[in-house]
């Protein structure tokens, strides 16, 4: 992947996660942009809300853990990048971060436990996560893939794998925040 393409997807996730926009990440902001994930769900899914919420503490933990750090710790946005280029993707950390979180969203979002999401359902979970409805729905249509207006579980799964790990900058899987222009 190029350095510049996946330095960007790592910027915007930073600035997402940098919930109170002071420029540094803290257990604070991963408590609360896990808390927005946790909210998709029905107050009575504490399985699915439990998964996300722990996948999210996890990610903390690998970051401060590389950074050598403690959990009071603040990470700022060049070691956030240099961890989660030499940590967080890697494939014995990636799946229990980042995959728990996807595995967590599909399991709350899929309320008819038809194991893919509607458009509707995809759009309505950005809109929760702060994402506009614009940028979601032109999201959903490059990642549907096989135009059957659901997104599959298989589909969204290697939309977020790509999105962290690809390097070919035309993937559809670059778009479930939006463009990164």
């Amino acid at each position: 992947m190029t350095q510049d393409l996946q330095t960007k997807k790592f910027e915007y996730i930073f600035t997402w996660f940098d919930q109170n926009g002071d420029g540094w990440l803290t257990r604070d902001d991963f408590e609360k942009i896990a808390a927005l994930f946790t909210a998709l769900a029905d107050e009575n899914d504490h399985k699915n809300r439990t998964a996300m919420k722990n996948a999210f503490m996890h990610w903390w933990d690998l970051l401060v853990k590389a950074g050598e750090g403690t959990p009071g710790e603040k990470i700022g946005k060049e070691e956030f990048l240099r961890i989660m280029k030499a940590s967080i993707i890697a494939p014995e950390n990636f799946e229990n971060a980042v995959g728990r979180i996807v595995d967590g969203m599909i399991g709350a979002l899929d309320r008819d436990g038809n194991g893919s999401l509607s458009q509707e359902e995809y759009v309505r979970m950005y809109d929760a996560l702060g994402i506009p409805t614009a940028t979601s729905t032109e999201a959903f249509k490059r990642l549907d893939r096989d135009g059957s207006g659901e997104l599959s579980y298989a589909e969204f799964r290697q939309a977020i794998v790509e999105f962290y790990l690809s390097a070919d900058p035309s993937a559809p899987g670059h778009w479930p925040l939006g463009p990164l222009e």
